[in-house]
């Protein structure tokens, strides 16, 4: 059965091919007034997130905000894409930064997705703004983070107000490996579930150790 509802269907799953992801202000100062989430849990999560969309070569842009009183992307994540130089901002709504707009429409994508610091400020005001001239917008929520619980959490409901789409950010990894037989990035997502999913890797880890220790049904005759 076809739908003309632009949130279900086949459609409206996110692609290697029909996205671009664009990160917010992850900088030390952002980090500082985080208090909806532990610091570690989000460079945690935007670290396997970035490392997620360069495996699956989707466009990924670093943006800031005045960078040189809020310092500089954090080394995790400017490590991943060391020849990449943020678009350093004044604006504190990244969709009204005509540099940003025009690395958009570049990649031609109309699913954005996207992650930021904090949430209730530069991740709501950009996702508004972008559901509203038309693109469909997914808030990573736990890759992004407001200066209290509630911020964050009433960030989120303005914006699935405005049409944007909650996702976590195990979701995207998912979501654009879609099947185990596309054999291609199946490593790059063995080494994201070891790196970053917390007891989920390490779950992983003890059973490549045990195949790896297993008695072959050569020498055992099992």
């Amino acid at each position: 059965m076809s739908t003309n509802n632009p949130k279900a269907g086949l459609g409206a799953l996110l692609t290697p091919d029909n996205c671009a992801l664009i990160l917010i202000d992850h900088q030390p100062f952002q980090f500082a007034g985080l208090r909806s989430h532990d610091t570690q849990t989000i460079i945690n999560n935007v670290v396997g997130l970035t490392k997620v969309a360069k495996a699956f070569d989707v466009p990924v842009l670093f943006t800031t905000v005045v960078e040189e009183r809020g310092g500089y992307l954090i080394k995790q994540l400017q490590d991943i894409f060391p020849d990449q130089k943020p678009i350093n901002r004044t604006f504190i709504n990244t969709w009204e930064d005509q540099n940003v707009i025009e690395w958009v429409k570049k990649t031609g994508k109309k699913k954005i997705v996207m992650a930021a610091l904090w949430t209730e400020i530069c991740l709501a005001m950009p996702a508004i703004q972008a559901a509203g001239e038309g693109y469909e917008v997914y808030i990573v929520t736990d890759a992004s983070g407001g200066v209290s619980l509630e911020a964050h959490e009433m960030a989120i409901t303005r914006m699935v107000q405005a049409g944007c789409t909650p996702i976590t950010w195990g979701v995207f990894g998912s979501e654009l490996q879609r099947d185990w037989a596309r054999t291609t990035t199946v490593p790059a997502i063995a080494q994201n579930l070891l790196e970053h999913w917390g007891n989920v890797g390490t779950s992983f880890a003890w059973e490549l150790q045990l195949l790896a220790t297993e008695p072959s049904k050569e020498v055992t005759g099992v």
